[in-house]
């Protein structure tokens, strides 16, 4: 097996004060060569946005993008007509395409929002601009990989215009779960709370792993986490 681990204290950081965010590859006026993404994922932002702090009107183009709340709320609206609330569990995607403005705030005055922001080179330039979103549970996330985001939709998940399946997981102590990887497949691993252990390999809270020349890989729980999974072709 061939793994490179991206420890949690050694990605790019930023703090804005409303916004305190870690960079697992290269963004903004962050630059580190050796991570510029894995495969077509090309950003994960590890964002915590104070309370009624947020980013004002801002616009995206020919990306695939995926929020995904862990802790608290934001409110979205978009050039497409779209308002709505992202709570916790609830997964958002948007295709820019060929382009989407949009904002993003914190609507509590006093709680953080913690979120995973995520882009994904799309499969093609110049696609129409689209958005959706979706709740899932924590129960349902529980003690196995929960497919969220993929090209076809499938078993309920919002869809992305790039091939691949994006899983999330939360364990609770004694989960262990096997995932089969295709030949040709790449899997980036990211942990969003707690610690969780890959094969015999520890791993913790922010750290990202990059799997590649591999079959499968086993996942077992190190108290209690909550982790993505993207397979990518």
């Amino acid at each position: 097996m061939t793994i490179q681990i991206r420890k949690s204290d050694e990605r790019g950081k930023a703090n804005h004060g409303w916004l305190d965010t870690k960079y697992s590859f290269s963004f903004s006026n962050y630059h580190d060569p050796r991570f510029m993404g894995f495969g077509p994922l090309r950003v994960i932002n590890d964002d915590r946005i104070s309370g009624g702090g947020g980013f004002p009107t801002h616009g995206h183009d020919n990306m695939e993008i995926v929020t995904y709340v862990l802790e608290g709320a934001l409110e979205h609206k978009d050039s497409l007509g779209n308002g709505s609330i992202i709570a916790a569990g609830d997964v958002q995607r948007m295709c820019a395409g060929t382009g989407i403005r949009h904002s993003e705030f914190n609507p509590s005055k006093t709680e953080t929002c913690h979120l995973l922001q995520i882009w994904i080179l799309p499969n093609a330039q110049g696609l129409t601009p689209s958005y959706e979103q979706k709740q899932f549970s924590a129960e349902d996330k529980r003690g196995k990989l929960r497919l969220i985001a993929s090209n076809d939709g499938s078993d309920g998940s919002v869809t992305i215009n790039q091939n691949v399946k994006l899983y999330a997981s939360i364990f609770d102590g004694e989960d262990t779960i096997t995932h089969q990887i295709a030949e040709g497949r790449g899997v980036w691993l990211q942990i969003a709370k707690g610690n969780l252990i890959l094969n015999q390999t520890p791993l913790f809270e922010g750290d990202g792993v990059a799997i590649w020349d591999e079959n499968s890989i086993d996942l077992r729980a190190s108290g209690k986490s909550e982790f993505l999974l993207f397979d990518m072709g």
